[in-house]
């Protein structure tokens, strides 16, 4: 039922734009290419002026007509909004990062071992390298 107005809706408003082309204006317009003055006696001693004018109100009726039959049946027709089936994607959450070991200066390098006897630092300030802790097995 819908595509019979549909197709209806269309030829009415070619119709209705070759009706008002038709029509001749203060200037005479394409109306008058086609005869549009008063000594043509097809549509009487008026001229083509009523016959054009019925012809635009009678085409521009069934094109209202036919406008709000398809606005009426598209509102019957139309059951929800648009964001009816619209679903809030997941957000992921990024996993918690595992904590690391602290990373300390004796740990980056591997202790060297020497032969030789360690001594005490010449100042009192240093901390031997040897007496800190141990690295750690990882």
């Amino acid at each position: 039922m819908t595509s019979f107005f549909i197709a209806i809706h269309v030829i009415v408003c070619l119709i209705l734009i070759v009706v008002i082309l038709l029509q001749s204006g203060s200037a005479g317009g394409m109306g008058a290419a086609f005869g549009g003055g008063g000594s043509q006696t097809l549509f009487g001693s008026s001229g083509s002026g009523k016959f054009f004018t019925r012809l635009t109100t009678i085409v521009a009726t069934i094109f209202m007509i036919t406008s709000i039959s398809l606005t009426v049946m598209s509102a019957h027709r139309a059951k929800g909004t648009v964001m009816q089936d619209y679903s809030q994607p997941a957000i992921e959450t990024p996993a918690a990062p595992t904590p690391a070991a602290p990373v300390s200066a004796a740990s980056e390098k591997p202790a060297e071992k020497s032969a030789e006897p360690v001594t005490a630092p010449a100042s009192q300030g240093q901390a031997d390298a040897s007496k800190t802790e141990a690295p750690k097995s990882e």
